[in-house]
């Protein structure tokens, strides 16, 4: 290679370094295929990591956009309690419509919604209003439901020129709210409106579902952005909380919500250099853990007999968290009130100890709410050590003491950086399932597989991980329905395949009685139609065991978060898949850099 293509390829180097735009990565994608540079394409992401722990020089954005005021009722659409009208105040109506919204869902079933709702409705009635409306079963709000039903089917029936209006008006809030200058560039920004006001959810079983979100306003707003840029401009009559110019973090507004006290952020979009800068980093922290993982279990394992109890609680804890992927715990917040809980946060009646269950020795079994309320149940055999040590953990204890008592995640973390520089045991938990990943698409991928089996391969990999991460939800409503609606399609081509069989086994009769080019023609055609009646007819199977086995498993969230996506990138590439059929676009865009630097031999 002479210096001149060295010299270009160095200079393509420092575009991405310093380039915010895709194509400069593309770029250097093209010339390292021509030209062998020293430099990784890895580097362009640890631009932003500078050892001072500035993000970026100079941010400039126009600040949130607020959802728009509350439109009053129409007069002819009423509420009634206890069989009468009632003219609610505009603040009591406002919260009575986000119930009325909800009355055809599961939740307003619920006695916790109902209860928490009704708590904070009453709240923003006036004295008058309270002292009339004093029972929830009373209360009748199928006009208000209705209308907003209505109101619904109007907006599906608009014509094509009037949701393209509505589309022009979204797209020039886009252009002002969604983007933002970061370092003389511009970046797109992710959640850039900010959330309006609702009954609060949660997941699982939450105790706060049912509590009202309040409509959030410019003065609990801090604004992020650089000195000397220009400053958002609050809404007319109204001021920011506070402005600062913090270039330490990334996040461009914050505020706090009302029902749990958490900080809500607005933040650039995950395709920015950025978050795929972090992205990288965090997955790098992991594939290094691979190198350092036997001697940390090493030491685990001697913790477990150990003389000092607090060193046996770590060396158990860590098992757990590196065996169990279980989360670390003592990560939430203060405001929140559901019993949640992880790892060190463990109580003595989450866990129960047999000696010998289903033909195993050393049985645990863990009952208790994880993460978003996620119920975590399950019976793991361990070693005899460990379950000699959790004997001990709960000796003389009530049940609602803490099994872990003289730990907890800061000491657990402290401990693990220094095994590792940046090891947490957060790590463990995406190395985990980046390597259970890797595992199973490697056992379970084979080159002459159709593309939809490959697909199902990848799916029961991204389930195996989901299973070990509990990703659970709830079956979707629509379950049942669609699943019917597969099995009627394979009853279809099963059918039309038999039938083709019967004409293939007519048409070779005839063939063999006298054999002409016509009856040949038809045989092969016969035969033709049959092939792709039973591809059809296996695609179709394959997507109903898929659905049937992805029924309570969510597989979007260790794909998102926890599974390095070079992986499933290099799975494609070798196995001729196309990634689309993986990652939808906003998740292309998300991981761009993986898309951009992975070839098919990449392991983690």
């Amino acid at each position: 290679m002479n210096k001149y293509s060295i010299f270009f390829a160095n200079l393509i180097y420092q575009s991405v370094k310093f380039n915010r735009s895709w194509s400069a990565v593309y770029s250097l994608r093209f010339y390292r295929t021509s030209v062998k540079i020293k430099h990784e394409p890895k580097a362009r992401w640890e631009e932003g990591n500078s050892n001072n722990g500035n993000k970026w020089t100079t941010l400039e954005h126009k600040g949130p956009l607020f959802p728009p005021e509350y439109e009053p009722l129409p007069n002819n659409v009423t509420f009634f309690y206890n069989g009468n009208p009632v003219k609610l105040s505009l603040a009591a109506e406002e919260v009575a419509t986000f119930y009325a919204k909800m009355l055809d869902h599961e939740y307003t079933t619920k006695s916790s919604f109902q209860e928490n709702f009704f708590t904070d409705w009453r709240e923003e009635m006036t004295v008058e209003e309270r002292e009339q409306i004093k029972k929830l079963s009373k209360c009748d709000f199928t006009h208000i439901n209705k209308y907003f039903l209505e109101k619904s089917e109007e907006k599906k029936a608009m014509t094509k020129e009037q949701k393209q209006v509505l589309k022009e008006e979204n797209n020039k809030l886009t252009e002002e709210y969604g983007f933002c200058e970061l370092d003389g560039h511009r970046e797109k920004i992710g959640n850039f409106r900010v959330e309006p006001p609702g009954l609060f959810r949660g997941r699982g079983e939450h105790p706060k579902m049912g509590k009202l979100k309040k409509r959030i306003q410019p003065e609990e707003i801090t604004i992020n952005c650089s000195k000397g840029s220009n400053i958002p401009v609050a809404p007319k009559g109204h001021k920011w909380r506070k402005v600062q110019h913090d270039n330490t973090v990334t996040w461009l507004a914050s505020w706090v919500e009302n029902v749990q006290g958490n900080f809500k952020y607005v933040m650039l979009n995950p395709s920015s250099k950025l978050k795929g800068e972090k992205d990288w980093q965090k997955y790098e922290v992991a594939r290094k853990l691979k190198l350092k993982v036997e001697t940390i279990r090493r030491l685990y394992r001697d913790d477990w007999k150990n003389r000092e109890m607090k060193t046996r609680q770590r060396g158990v804890a860590l098992y757990f968290i590196d065996k169990l992927a279980l989360r670390a715990g003592n990560e939430k917040e203060e405001s929140e009130t559901a019993d949640t809980v992880g790892c060190c946060s463990l109580r003595v009646e989450h866990i129960t100890l047999h000696q010998e269950k289903g033909g195993q020795e050393f049985m645990v079994e863990f009952d208790f709410l994880g993460k978003d309320s996620i119920r975590y149940y399950n019976e793991v055999p361990v070693e005899g050590r460990v379950f000699k040590n959790l004997k001990l953990f709960m000796e003389n204890k009530e049940p609602e003491d803490d099994l872990f008592d003289r730990i907890n995640t800061t000491y657990l973390n402290k401990h693990l950086n220094q095994s590792m520089p940046g090891l947490t045991a957060k790590v463990f938990r995406t190395f985990n399932a980046s390597t259970t990943l890797q595992e199973q698409l490697n056992k379970l991928t084979t080159a002459d597989m159709s593309l939809e089996e490959k697909l199902l391969s990848y799916n029961r990999a991204n389930r195996a991980v989901a299973i070990l991460c509990n990703h659970q939800r709830a079956a979707p409503k629509t379950f049942e329905k669609s699943m019917q609606n597969l099995q009627d399609k394979v009853a279809q081509k099963q059918q039309q395949l038999d039938v083709a069989k019967k004409e293939l086994k007519e048409a070779k009769k005839e063939h063999k009685k006298g054999g002409t080019e016509k009856t040949r023609k038809l045989v092969e055609k016969t035969e033709s139609v049959v092939k792709r009646l039973e591809e059809q007819l296996k695609k179709l199977q394959l997507q109903m065991t898929d659905r049937e086995e992805n029924k309570v498993i969510a597989l979007g969230t260790s794909k998102l978060n926890y599974l390095d996506p070079r992986i499933s990138v290099a799975w494609c590439r070798k196995f001729n898949v196309p990634i689309e059929k993986i990652y939808n676009k906003t998740q292309r865009d998300k991981f761009a850099w993986a898309i951009d630097m992975t070839e098919e031999d990449f392991q983690f």
